[in-house]
């Protein structure tokens, strides 16, 4: 088990600082942050200052080791935009982008796993084909054309939800939390409903196949020939060991959600993560840009190794495969 904790570690810590390495090559690539900060009217002498005092002037790799000194403590430097620190934007919009990504995935997976073990165990039935039809639709509509969906007739033609923003937060700390307040939830409903779609769709869609092949093995039909009931082949033994690789996926999915919730923000005007990296993007703010891609290589790192090690612990066969030295 130390072994395995070990070679994650190490695998994690080379992608981190893989994914460090190309985020301050946009430093080398993306324009020159030295113009951004001064204008195009600077004098000579101005510009050799501001290089000197950034560090810029030294050799590629001392630049480097500084940058990977300076990410370890989370510090990426000054936004070129905003003119503020890079790491109290991010923890300003850090809480909006993991609620609205908890939301969609508890969404998704108390509506996904229900909705798969359904279509699986009544094959056939017109509900599971609605389901099923449902499922393409998730997988196969953009995200963004969901979002306007849903604004275009909740908020525009029934005026039920609000169509951009966060509402009303509550400060617990350093944390901001719209999840505290009702008009929070009334804020958070539409953006999640659309973060959680495709997720929503794809757990079913893997719930059902996985149902589908376990109820196919000898031991569910050991189950039956001894007499069990439906309910509890279904639930205490089917459904438990379906959920194992469910487990895997969703675990990754959480860290996609995070990642990728750029669209959402920006077409429900979320102020999260995403909505910044966009504004960063538009305005070649390279050290938000370089902030954004460690943090989400880190979230990826930590939850796969989370999943893993969660894995390990739950099938019993990986545990005696690593015991054989296999």
């Amino acid at each position: 088990m130390l072994a395995f904790i070990l070679r994650r570690l190490i695998q994690a810590l080379i992608v981190m600082v893989t994914v460090a390495f190309i985020s301050f090559m946009l430093f080398q690539y993306v324009g020159d942050p030295v113009v951004f900060l001064l204008g195009q009217d600077a004098t000579p002498e101005q510009i050799r200052e501001l290089r000197a005092s950034l560090g810029l002037d030294q050799p590629f790799f001392v630049q480097f080791w500084h940058f990977l000194v300076n990410a370890a403590q989370g510090e990426f430097g000054l936004s070129l935009r905003q003119g503020a620190k890079v790491s109290r934007l991010i923890a300003e919009r850090f809480p909006a982008t993991l609620e609205l990504a908890l939301v969609a995935a508890v969404l998704a997976l108390a509506v996904g796993v229900p909705m798969g073990v359904y279509a699986a165990l009544k094959r056939g039935t017109f509900t599971s084909q609605v389901f099923m039809t449902f499922s393409l639709l998730g997988v196969s509509l953009p995200t963004f054309l969901i979002g306007i969906l849903l604004i275009l007739v909740f908020s525009v033609t029934l005026g039920w939800f609000p169509s951009f923003g966060r509402g009303p937060v509550v400060q617990v700390g350093w944390w901001s939390s719209g999840l505290l307040t009702p008009k929070g939830w009334h804020h958070i409903t539409l953006p999640a409903i659309t973060l959680a779609i495709f997720q929503l769709t794809l757990i079913m869609r893997l719930v059902r196949a996985e149902m589908l092949e376990v109820l196919r093995t000898d031991y569910i039909k050991f189950a039956r020939a001894r007499g069990l009931t439906d309910r509890a082949i279904h639930f205490g033994h089917a459904l438990k060991n379906t959920l194992v690789p469910v487990m895997t996926i969703t675990g990754l999915q959480l860290g996609g959600l995070i990642a990728f919730a750029i669209i959402t923000e920006t077409v429900f005007q979320w102020p999260g993560m995403g909505l910044l990296f966009i504004q960063a993007v538009t305005f070649a703010d390279i050290p938000v840009m370089a902030a954004y891609l460690c943090l989400i290589a880190l979230i990826f790192v930590v939850i796969n190794l989370v999943v893993d090690l969660l894995y390990f612990a739950v099938d019993p066969r990986l545990r005696a495969v690593k015991a054989g030295g296999h």
